[in-house]
């Protein structure tokens, strides 16, 4: 039987709060604000709940999103372009 190695494990409640997550991301998400809607499906479909609702547009809150590129791809408006994460 093979053993899988665990990476971080949570074993308490809230504890994605203290793991910020963003760190891991290749691609950052970018939101032109002119272009959003405000349908907030980026939001919705965010895995990790990284979106956020701002005042005239969606923001990404960098410290937890992975950059999986999930909230451009369901945004019907094309508001968000996933680009290159600078170091």
């Amino acid at each position: 039987m093979t053993k899988i190695t665990l990476g971080l494990v949570a074993r308490t409640p809230g504890a994605s709060k203290r793991n910020r997550t963003g760190g891991w991301r290749t691609l950052r998400p970018v939101v032109d604000a002119s272009k959003c809607k405000k349908c907030w499906l980026c939001v919705v479909y965010c895995p990790d709940s990284a979106m956020k609702k701002g005042e005239k547009s969606s923001r990404p809150d960098y410290d937890y999103c992975k950059g999986c590129g999930i909230c451009a791809r369901e945004c019907p408006a094309k508001c968000i372009t996933m680009v290159e994460e600078e170091k």
